[in-house]
């Protein structure tokens, strides 16, 4: 296998996490379904995904793992996005519709959180 450059898992969960952010946040503006909920009991979503996509591109230019900063917007980019994606999501109703995005947003939660802690990853 050849070699990744250093932190190069952590920059792809990131972007995959960017990605469907933009995505929900798109299906939430022109109402294509299965669309979130324009809000939930604690916060407009919109505002809520926008954050969530600026901390991640922060964490990218921070250097992701590379950084203390780079690792702590990782790991906050890792727990907003398990508010929108978490194992909650597997019993929703539309799960049917959107467990694609909530596979994939959780496997990159989990990556950037191994990552955060060299110690504990394997390879």
């Amino acid at each position: 296998m050849a070699a990744t450059r250093p932190y190069a898992r952590a920059h792809a969960a990131l972007l995959a996490l960017i990605i469907l952010q933009i995505v929900m946040l798109a299906a939430l503006y022109t109402q294509t379904p299965p669309h979130p909920p324009r809000a939930i009991a604690l916060f407009a979503l919109g505002p809520f995904l926008g954050a969530s996509i600026a901390i991640a591109a922060a964490a990218m230019v921070l250097g992701a793992m590379a950084t203390r900063q780079g690792t702590i917007a990782s790991l906050l980019t890792a727990m907003l996005a398990l508010v929108s994606f978490g194992p909650q999501k597997w019993g929703d109703p539309s799960i049917g519709e959107i467990w694609p995005a909530v596979l994939v947003a959780e496997i990159a939660a989990a990556v950037l959180i191994v990552e955060a802690f060299p110690g504990k990853r394997a390879g």
